[in-house]
């Protein structure tokens, strides 16, 4: 009985390493896309290709219910037992290790599966947006991004302002230039200035690197000032040069708000 039973566990343990997980992630990509969510995880571009991708995983799914359980490892032709007996005995102990990586690959995948079937989705923490700028260089953000001369700046986000931050070679063209900005509060490296920061995504969040504009608001003692570290806000004020030649934004208004359903800038 013990040996008939196990090769139906093996074929349904390989029918979820394969097909189950497979199922799992479409079944989340498609409920995350139709509640607007998706975004938390890839740029708005890939959307149709994720969902797309996700529906012909759950019509190949349907499809291989027609097969009996098993049918995947059929080979279509007989071994010799007696040799696959002395292949076995002087393989076992690569198959123990074949075997127990196999069953921790599929314990970690399964944990991570589920994990995004139960967990609500979330976005990126402040706490991995404040890590990343201390390992990244400058963020060169957006096609329309200006090194040499001044472009329009109207439609600019924060990603395309902290480049032009960081690599403005005329920074007193900016100077006057209006501005309405919208991120989260990292810590600036003046008492009297924060950071607004926004992550910025190419394709999906495994590529996010955050964006960071100086901008004139009391950080306060130790950074604990009117605005807290990962408060989400919105800036509204004018680029400044200063003698430096270092830009910032001086605020004329400053509103804490809620994190907006698409927290990131593409």
């Amino acid at each position: 009985m013990a040996e008939q039973s196990r090769p139906r566990w093996r074929a349904l343990a390989t029918r979820w390493l394969g097909l189950g997980l497979a199922v799992a992630v479409s079944i989340v990509t498609l409920s995350l896309g139709v509640a607007g969510q998706l975004t938390l995880y890839i740029s708005p571009e890939s959307i149709w290709f994720a969902c797309a991708g996700a529906v012909v995983v759950l019509a190949g799914a349907i499809w291989s219910c027609t097969l009996p359980l098993g049918a995947e490892a059929d080979h279509g032709h007989d071994h010799g037992h007696g040799d696959e007996a002395d292949a076995d005995a002087a393989a076992s102990p690569r198959r123990t290790l074949r075997v127990a990586g196999v069953v921790s690959a599929g314990v970690i995948a399964s944990g991570v599966v589920i994990a995004g079937l139960v967990l609500p989705p979330a976005s990126l923490s402040v706490e991995l947006a404040m890590s990343r700028a201390d390992a990244t260089g400058t963020l060169f953000a957006g096609s329309d991004t200006p090194t040499l001369g001044v472009a329009d700046t109207t439609t600019f986000g924060v990603g395309e302002w902290s480049s032009v931050f960081a690599t403005a070679t005329r920074p007193e063209a900016y100077d006057g230039s209006t501005v309405t900005l919208t991120g989260f509060v990292t810590p600036g490296e003046d008492a009297d200035a924060v950071n607004l920061t926004r992550m910025i995504i190419t394709h999906c969040v495994i590529d996010a690197q955050p964006a960071a504009v100086p901008v004139s608001v009391d950080a306060g003692e130790n950074g604990e000032g009117q605005y807290s570290t990962g408060q989400w806000i919105e800036v509204t004020g004018t680029v400044t040069a200063d003698g430096d030649g270092s830009l910032r934004v001086v605020p004329s208004s400053v509103v804490a708000i809620d994190e907006p359903g698409d927290p990131y800038e593409y």
